[in-house]
């Protein structure tokens, strides 16, 4: 699954660095599948959505800093844990229940981001 960013944020920005695929974000910031990543003009996801990676995409959060769960792979295929969760000093980076992503399914979209 992805990680979320709860309302609790304090609005650090310890998180954001720390993302090893561009894939947070300061509220009220826009951000692009490409940020970060190999990803270029027109790609289908591997959940099957196709979406241009150099459009801009509306921010998820106008108050606190967000993740972008398209890109979000709870850093598999770079860490151990999630660096953002490990950072934060406030406990708000988080499993995101809304999507649930198996293991092999977060490999995947770190290797579709990141082509060696």
């Amino acid at each position: 699954m992805a990680i979320i960013i709860t309302d609790e944020c304090i609005n650090c920005g310890a998180c954001e660095p720390e993302c090893p695929n561009t894939a947070i974000y300061e509220g009220a910031d826009d951000w692009r599948y490409k940020d970060g990543t190999s990803l270029d003009g027109s790609v289908v996801l591997p959940d099957g959505k196709q979406v241009n990676a150099d459009e801009v995409q509306k921010p998820i959060s106008d108050e606190f800093y967000y993740i972008a769960p398209d890109k979000c792979t709870e850093c598999k295929g770079f860490h151990d844990e999630p660096q953002c969760a490990a950072v934060c000093p406030v406990d708000c980076c988080v499993p995101d229940e809304d999507h649930l992503e198996t293991e092999e399914t977060l490999l995947a979209k770190q290797r579709f981001m990141h082509p060696e």
